[in-house]
């Protein structure tokens, strides 16, 4: 697949819903509480980003969605060049304040691929907790491997479509719990791995690896797992 990448009218502006893009935005001044709003991304981080540098080849690594850099800080602190991308504008103002802060260089961008495109392809690409956010998941895929080089590693983080995940990501953690903000998942919206791997698989790239994600009892993080019913994390591979 090659980098003919459109302009923001084009086929990219198909993944956008701007009333996420709104949300996320909105929660930029408490992303970096790791009591806040966004405390189950805190929480889960380390399991996620760890299982993604175990078997990330290259330094040159593209985090879509980054959002504030909870993902993107963790991966530049392993040693890795990092490019940050997401739509958000205050989410970004708050990762580079951040970044700042950290002395970490991380260069964050505003916009879709179209933003990298006078960069060479990357080694990585990540896109965590995004693929349930967008509005047509193949055309979203597409784009973040019309940047990735042919043989790099594709990384995503979603939602099992189970009644598990219903119960306990949805109901439970908005309306229950109150871990998150109301309204933060469509359930409908979420991916069952077959289909994950099926948009892949249609776009260019196989899915080689998979793994659950989990709260570990009685110390509030998370750690890989064998039951994907409801967060779960895979890489698929560029063809």
């Amino acid at each position: 697949m090659g980098r003919s990448l459109k302009g923001s009218t084009g086929r990219m502006q198909g993944t956008v819903i701007p009333s996420e893009i709104a949300k996320f935005d909105g929660l930029a001044a408490q992303w970096w509480d790791p009591r806040g709003p966004m405390g189950p991304l805190h929480a889960m981080n380390p399991a996620r980003t760890g299982w993604i540098l175990q078997r990330m080849e290259g330094q040159r690594v593209l985090d879509i969605g980054c959002g504030a850099g909870l993902a993107s800080e963790a991966l530049a602190r392993a040693g890795k060049d990092v490019v940050g991308l997401d739509r958000a504008t205050a989410a970004l103002a708050a990762a580079r304040a951040h970044a700042a802060a950290g002395g970490l260089a991380i260069d964050y961008r505003e916009g879709g691929v179209e933003q990298v495109a006078d960069l060479p392809p990357f080694d990585a690409v990540v896109a965590l907790e995004v693929v349930e956010h967008v509005a047509d998941v193949q055309e979203f895929l597409a784009d973040a491997l019309s940047v990735l080089r042919p043989g790099g590693r594709l990384f995503l983080s979603t939602l099992n479509r189970t009644p598990k995940s219903l119960l306990v990501a949805k109901f439970g953690a908005e309306y229950v719990a109150r871990l998150l903000p109301v309204g933060t998942h469509d359930w409908k919206r979420f991916l069952k791995p077959a289909e994950l791997a099926a948009h892949a698989r249609a776009v260019g790239a196989l899915v080689t690896d998979i793994a659950g994600m989990a709260p570990m009892a009685g110390i509030g993080d998370w750690g890989i797992s064998g039951d994907v019913g409801q967060n779960y994390i895979a890489m698929a591979i560029k063809g």
